[in-house]
C-alpha cells in the first residue's frame, strides 16, 4: 500500500527470506513497509508464513537473508543490548496467552515492564509504584482492573487473553504483534479482544499487526490487509479492496457460504 511520503515506516522488510532446517520456506523474498498508526491484518492459510512474518519482526525467528528494520534501526544486525531495547517497543500477544497461571493478573501485566529494569530487580519482583500504576491503567483499558489480585488461572480464556493484551500495553509499545489472538476463543469473546486491540490502536496510536484466520474480522477491524501464500505477499491493500475474489486468490480456492458466515477459512484437502 502506498503511503504519504512524509511518513516514515515503522517496520520495513527488505527482500526477507526464511528457510527452515526442514527446507520449508516461511518467507520468500518479502518486501513490505508498515506505517505508524496502521491496523494491519495478515491473512492466509496455515503454513502461509503469517507467524514467521510476525516473529521475525522482534527476532523470535532468525531470518535466512534480507533485512528487517524497526523505527529505522536494523533488527537483523542488532546486538543483544540493542535488540532488548527494541523489544521494549514491541508488545506481543500470543494465541495461548502465555501467562504465568499461579501469579496474579497484576503480576502478569507487570511482566510487560521487565525490559525497563535490571534482572535482579525483576527476579525479586521489585517494581516501582510508577510501573504498578502503568499496569493498572493497562488493565483498566481492557476492563479488568477489578481482577488485578485474582490468580490468572481463575479467569476465563477470554479474560486471560485480555490480560495478555494488557501486558503488551504495559510495555508502552509503539507496535503490538498479535499472533492468532482469537483462534481459540468463541465468536463473542473474539470480538471483545478485537475491540480492545482496535481501541488501543485508535486511542493511543499504537500500530497493530494481527494474524487472523477470520475473514469477517479482518474486514471489520483492519485498515489494511496483507495476504500471504506460500511465504509470498500476494495481496497488500486497503480493506476496501479486499473483495471475495481477493480472498479466494489469497487462499487459492473459492470461499464457501459457511466460510463467509463464520469467517473462518481453513485448508481443505
Amino acid at each position: 500500500m502506498d503511503a504519504p511520503s512524509s511518513r516514515e515506516p515503522l517496520v520495513v522488510f527488505d527482500r526477507v527470506r526464511k528457510v527452515y532446517p526442514t527446507g520449508a520456506v516461511g518467507l520468500d523474498d518479502v518486501s513490505v513497509a508498515i506505517y505508524p498508526g496502521e491496523f494491519v491484518a495478515i491473512v492466509g492459510l496455515s503454513g502461509a508464513g503469517k507467524t514467521t512474518f510476525l516473529r521475525a519482526i522482534n527476532r523470535l525467528i532468525e531470518i535466512s537473508s534480507g533485512e528487517i528494520f524497526f523505527a529505522g534501526r536494523s533488527v537483523t544486525r542488532a546486538t543483544p543490548a540493542e535488540l532488548r531495547r527494541m523489544r521494549r517497543d514491541i508488545g506481543m500477544v500470543f494465541q495461548n496467552f502465555n501467562l504465568v497461571k499461579r501469579l496474579t493478573v497484576l503480576q502478569n501485566v507487570l511482566a510487560g515492564r521487565v525490559g525497563y529494569h535490571p534482572t535482579w530487580r525483576v527476579l525479586l519482583g521489585l517494581f516501582p509504584k510508577e510501573d504498578v500504576a502503568i499496569a493498572m491503567k493497562a488493565l483498566e483499558r481492557v476492563h479488568l482492573a477489578d481482577k488485578a489480585y485474582v490468580r490468572a488461572d481463575q479467569l476465563s480464556g477470554g479474560q486471560q487473553q485480555r490480560v495478555a493484551v494488557a501486558r503488551a500495553l504495559a510495555q508502552e509499545p509503539r507496535l503490538i504483534l498479535a499472533d492468532e489472538p482469537v483462534a481459540s476463543l468463541d465468536p463473542v469473546t473474539a470480538e471483545v479482544i478485537m475491540d480492545d486491540l482496535r481501541r488501543i490502536n485508535r486511542e493511543l496510536g499504537i500500530t497493530v499487526l494481527v494474524n487472523l484466520h477470520f475473514v469477517d474480522l479482518a474486514r471489520r477491524y483492519a485498515d489494511r490487509i496483507l495476504g500471504l501464500r506460500a511465504g509470498k505477499v500476494v495481496f497488500d491493500g486497503p480493506v476496501s479492496e479486499a473483495t471475495d475474489e481477493v480472498f479466494e486468490f489469497i487462499y487459492g480456492r473459492p470461499l464457501t457460504r459457511e466460510d463467509m458466515r463464520t469467517g473462518e477459512v481453513a485448508a481443505r484437502g
